[in-house]
């Protein structure tokens, strides 16, 4: 990536965080009592933006902010796992007592989860939190930039099924993008989907991390057109 498109890419994410904002509508300034009447519990995910070393994007984005080698850091969770099986995310998880605060929990959890080291980040700011009601989260994206990248991997094969570095211009390609649709008690929802390729075949990033990403890039004004018509057939386990 050349000098000019990595400092304008770094100083739009700093501005942004600086501004903070809400990037899905079901950002909420407050906690919201669960089921039980007790507070939405508090946590936090790492969205991580970096150079890759190897393996850029053949998509050349429209934005120059975004080079060929610009990533962002995502991991497959478990299939075993009861919550969100095999579902692309950031990493992320609840804060603990321990955590001074939610990037604290951010950095924690991206280093157990992945193996990162957190002295190479640096850390921009923290976006406006998210209210999760189905599952009484409170999250909080957390921008990063990944000033010395350190090796990631998958720490817990309990946890995580895979750890990769994304190139930011494949998620922004028009031909990996497309909606997702949940039918369920004769309702549906739709939500923004990402294709991401590798060696065995393809991942899909929606759901909540789908979500964030679509806002995240609408906020940049790095999202180029995209057909909202085309879906995306969701992963069965």
């Amino acid at each position: 990536m050349g000098r000019t498109a990595t400092d304008s890419a770094r100083a739009q994410l700093s501005a942004l965080a600086a501004g903070a904002p809400a990037l899905v509508p079901a950002a909420a300034g407050d906690a919201a009592p669960g089921p039980s009447g007790a507070p939405a519990r508090p946590a936090a995910v790492l969205i991580l933006f970096g150079v890759l070393d190897s393996l850029p994007s053949d998509h050349d984005a429209q934005s120059h902010a975004v080079s060929r080698d610009l990533d962002v850091l995502l991991l497959a969770r478990a299939t075993t796992l009861r919550s969100h099986p095999g579902q692309v995310a950031f990493p992320g998880g609840r804060v603990d007592p321990g955590d001074a605060d939610t990037v604290a929990a951010a950095l924690r959890e991206a280093r157990e989860e992945t193996g990162l080291d957190p002295a190479g980040v640096d850390v921009l700011g923290a976006l406006d939190p998210v209210m999760l009601d189905y599952s009484q989260h409170r999250v909080t994206p957390v921008l990063g930039w990944w000033r010395h990248p350190s090796p990631v991997g998958v720490v817990d094969e309990a946890e995580s099924a895979d750890v990769f570095r994304a190139p930011v211009a494949d998620l922004l390609d028009p031909a990996n993008r497309g909606v997702t649709v949940i039918h369920r008690d004769g309702r549906s929802w739709r939500g923004p989907g990402f294709l991401v390729r590798h060696a065995t075949g393809e991942h899909l990033v929606w759901g909540f991390t789908g979500m964030l990403l679509d806002g995240l890039f609408d906020r940049l004004g790095w999202t180029e057109p995209w057909d909202r018509r085309r879906e995306l057939p969701l992963p069965t386990l």
